[in-house]
């Protein structure tokens, strides 16, 4: 079975196959998959170790202990955000200013 590799293949296939869910942030999630997670795969020891024997099972194998840490990362990273944002008064002033900073000279650019 011919599986296309290409950044348009993958989205093609993702969309395919799970077009139906609807996200909140669709461009992100699509970063995530096609580009932000693969380099954290991709950057994993354990996976570029096995990278560099001939055995693509194992590689596989790896790959995907490596897919589990990098996803339970990004959970944790946005969990942990959202988490400081709700506690901390601090925190949600701060991030409060900086976020208005930002979307304001952004949007003032359009």
């Amino acid at each position: 079975m011919y599986v296309d590799k290409t950044l348009s293949g993958i989205i093609r296939a993702f969309n395919d196959l799970f077009g139906y869910i609807v996200w909140q942030d669709a461009d992100r999630v699509r970063e995530l998959i096609t580009e932000t997670i693969p380099a954290k795969v991709a950057e994993d020891t354990a996976f570029k170790n096995a990278r560099q024997n001939p055995d693509k099972e194992n590689a596989r194998i790896e790959h995907d202990k490596a897919l589990v840490r990098v996803m339970t990362s990004v959970m944790k990273d946005d969990t942990e955000l959202f988490k400081q944002f709700m506690d901390h008064q601090s925190f949600k002033r701060w991030m409060s200013d900086a976020v208005f900073g930002l979307a304001y000279t952004q949007a003032g650019r359009e």
